[in-house]
């Protein structure tokens, strides 16, 4: 089996992406392929690096049986071009972005994350709930599974 590789991108890395993080990782090692599936998350700004996921990501992913309290916000550079094979975007602003930091010759890499969720779902971006209340946090959090059991089938069907 290959090796694939994913990074799971929004602004700050600090609600979005790391639960896409934690989430792809929890399914990933439910299903015995944490040795080929690397995953990783980041923001396309500087905001938060360092820092802890939002206290009402985890908590939702708390609820849920998802740790995230290990994952630390961290800015997108020129390295993960090269080292991801997956940079999925949580929005459009973000996936604009990622291609301007981006060669040409990585820009196939870039893709919008919802377009792996099922057809339950008619959203194209994953909302930014950080000024918005808990109910945002949890649609993020409903969105963010579907994705990524999409994900994982697209990965399974074309890497392992």
């Amino acid at each position: 089996m290959s090796k694939v590789s994913v990074l799971f991108v929004c602004l700050g890395n600090i609600c979005r992406s790391p639960t896409a993080h934690a989430v792809f990782r929890k399914l990933v090692i439910d299903q015995g392929l944490q040795q080929h599936i690397d995953i990783d998350s980041a923001g396309t700004a500087a905001y938060h690096i360092g820092k802890h996921p939002d206290t009402r990501s985890m908590q939702v992913a708390r609820n849920r049986g998802i740790e995230m309290l290990d994952l630390r916000a961290r800015q997108v550079d020129m390295g993960d071009f090269y080292q991801y094979d997956y940079i999925l975007a949580m929005d459009d602003s973000n996936y604009h972005n990622l291609r301007e930091l981006a060669l040409p010759e990585h820009y196939d890499k870039i893709q919008m994350f919802l377009e792996f969720a099922s057809d339950e779902f008619s959203e194209t971006e994953v909302p930014d709930p950080y000024y918005g209340g808990d109910q945002g946090f949890e649609h993020v959090f409903d969105l963010v599974e579907s994705a990524s059991e999409g994900l994982l089938t697209h990965i399974r069907q074309h890497h392992l």
